[in-house]
């Protein structure tokens, strides 16, 4: 990027050039054989996820038991670079161990045996398709953006990130899809970034977190607040699943807050938060915390995420 360009900008405009110049994929086609390798890998001794970083660069994650909120012991897990080599992606694993991916296949050979195959899988979340139920207020179903501030529905029916529920809400229990874009060369905060904002005032962390820890800025955090109890994130361009159970909090007569607001998260069928109590609101939000309802924020943070199947429950 031009130098003389950059000292015109302010630094905001710069990293969403910089952004911008990151290549970003909506349709797995055009994601390539780094998009095809990625995924979830198990068989019966436990779940391993291949994580595209772009450049033909890699990296294993091995659990025993089988994959996170399916099997996995949530105690111990291995970190595996790897590198791609023609048609293949070959793990640096060490100690005698050799793990090569080809043909939608992990091949592992130890010191003590193998080859041992772990054969490429597709979860789909067990509310993924969920009908409104009778009753329930339906925010968003493909065919109107109506019931949002300035939203954008896009040539495949789908909402935008980056826009607030006309509607506002107090308890209710909720039902999102989500989409994150293939960014291998994106890090961090960069990598499909976007937030479900409950009541506009606690941020559900949207982002492409799969593989990585589960910290409370990864996907399904309570932004600053809290991590999930376990990283559910399924890879870029899956669709995924939140359900919300929410209870406001309470406020006396003077304004003077009595009782914290409480969230419960199934993040892809998983309870992720249950019955979390939220000290505070999080960073972003829109509406300081008081005895009033408030909208849904779907984050816009200048990547391509979009929402589909939007419907609250109010209680």
């Amino acid at each position: 990027m031009n130098r003389l360009l950059l000292a015109g900008l302010s630094l905001a405009a710069v990293v969403a050039l910089r952004a911008a110049e990151i290549p970003t994929y909506l349709d797995p086609a055009a994601g390539g054989a780094d998009y095809v390798a990625q995924g979830e890998y198990k068989n019966d001794w436990g779940g391993s996820q291949v994580i595209a970083l772009g450049n033909g660069e890699f990296r294993l994650v091995t659990y025993p038991g089988g994959l996170p909120g399916a099997g996995w012991n949530q105690e111990s897990k291995t970190e595996t670079p790897g590198k791609r080599d023609g048609d293949k992606v070959v793990f640096e694993a060490g100690n005698g161990r050799h793990v090569e991916l080809a043909g939608g296949k992990l091949t592992v050979t130890t010191p003590n045996g193998g080859p041992y195959i772990m054969e490429k899988v597709s979860r789909t979340s067990p509310t993924l398709g969920a009908k409104p139920p009778t009753g329930a207020v339906v925010l968003f179903d493909g065919t109107s953006a109506a019931g949002w501030e300035d939203g954008h529905i896009d040539s495949r029916g789908l909402l935008a990130a980056g826009t607030r529920s006309k509607q506002v809400f107090t308890n209710f229990t909720a039902h999102f899809e989500f989409l994150l874009p293939f960014k291998p060369l994106g890090r961090g905060q960069d990598r499909g970034n976007s937030g479900v904002y409950v009541q506009d005032r606690y941020e559900v962390q949207v982002l492409d977190s799969f593989g990585l820890k589960g910290e409370n800025n990864e996907c399904g955090g309570i932004y600053t607040l809290a991590k999930p109890a376990v990283n559910m994130c399924f890879p870029p361009l899956v669709w995924q699943t939140y359900d919300i159970e929410f209870t406001a909090a309470k406020f006396d007569a003077s304004g003077a807050k009595t009782e914290n607001a409480r969230l419960t998260v199934r993040h892809n069928g998983f309870p992720i938060h249950t019955n979390l109590e939220l000290v505070k609101n999080t960073p972003g939000n829109g509406r300081k915390e008081d005895a009033s309802g408030g909208p849904f924020f779907l984050q816009g943070h200048g990547n391509p995420v979009f929402y589909r199947n939007i419907w609250v429950m109010p209680k």
